[in-house]
């Protein structure tokens, strides 16, 4: 098993240089640079020329590249170019803000997801189940931030149930409550494609462990269903859902940057919006690499959780 965890380890580190280099090149693909373009023709060209040596402009791409790379890892991810500050004092407090809202998202995925996969696949047939699966597939073609703007209409603006926009209210103690009642209508938005799909693939493993020889074997021997669920079915359930789950959160940051702009969430999604409108490239491209590096880490520990639940592996 050790072996298996330092084997998958070992296949991040070139998915993450590779990602590394997408995005360096895709932050240089427009001719020119942020300094000069924002600034000939309203500073002396030796000022220019300062400016860019500063920031590293006039070196090669390809030792741009490594220069940024070595302090990417080292922790040191420059200034912004706009705002003249660290870019880590920008997008840390962003990102925590996103993390927030991913795992929310998360977690109504899974709670609700596995709740309504299992409900429909042990009542597989009946109209119950084909009810929920005409649902599942209308909400499955909605647009996150259509639905996000739905959602805001009734819930915010015409039962005035929930808070439209933002993190916490102006005038409240910005504590626990306030965050919650903030995180629903984003949350859900962001969540409901990735449960939907979670619930059909939940409902189809329901109905082939409930179909296995070895179920009916145990329904003929007196085992009550409750307890089939718990010590069998849940058993098997385990590894798809973690496999999609950990699938469906690479989804859920995309997912979430567009939720953050429709509901004002103070999130990555607004920053890495006005950074690269600005061809902010310390802002833009470390905004890109941190979203990137939790995609792998998400999906090295899914492998790795699958492997440890695979008894092929186990010892």
């Amino acid at each position: 098993m050790t072996r298996t965890i330092i084997s998958r380890l070992a296949q991040a580190v070139p998915v993450f240089l590779t990602i590394s280099v997408l995005v360096f090149l895709s932050a240089h693909l427009a001719p020119g640079d942020p300094i000069s373009n924002a600034l000939t023709g309203q500073m002396p060209q030796s000022s220019i020329d300062a400016l860019r040596h500063e920031y590293g402009f006039d070196r090669p791409l390809v030792a741009q590249y490594f220069i940024w790379l070595s302090h990417l890892l080292s922790g040191h991810w420059g200034n912004s170019i706009v705002l003249k500050v660290p870019v880590m004092a920008i997008l840390w407090p962003a990102f925590v803000n996103t993390a927030i809202l991913t795992a929310a998202a998360t977690l109504i995925c899974v709670v609700f997801g596995v709740a309504v996969g299992v409900v429909s696949g042990l009542n597989w047939g009946s109209k119950g189940d084909s009810w929920s699966m005409f649902a599942i597939q209308i909400g499955h073609n909605m647009p996150v931030f259509w639905l996000g703007l739905v959602l805001m209409w009734l819930f915010a603006l015409k039962l005035h149930w929930l808070p439209s926009s933002g993190i916490a209210d102006l005038r409240g103690d910005g504590g626990l409550p306030d965050l919650l009642r903030h995180l629903v209508l984003p949350a859900f938005s962001a969540a409901l494609i990735s449960m939907l799909i979670l619930a059909r693939l939940v409902r189809a493993s329901v109905i082939d462990i409930a179909g296995a020889d070895y179920i009916r074997t145990y329904r003929a021997l007196g085992f009550s269903r409750a307890r089939i669920l718990r010590r069998h079915m849940g058993r098997n359930l385990l590894s798809p859902v973690i496999n999609v789950t950990g699938l469906q959160i690479g989804y859920l940051l995309s997912g979430v940057i567009l939720v953050e702009n429709v509901f004002a969430w103070p999130g990555l999604g607004s920053q890495l919006y006005v950074a690269a409108a600005g061809r902010d490239y310390p802002m833009t491209q470390a905004g890109v690499m941190l979203v990137a590096a939790c995609f792998v880490g998400v999906n090295l520990l899914t492998d790795i959780a699958l492997d440890l639940l695979n008894p092929r592996l186990g010892a």
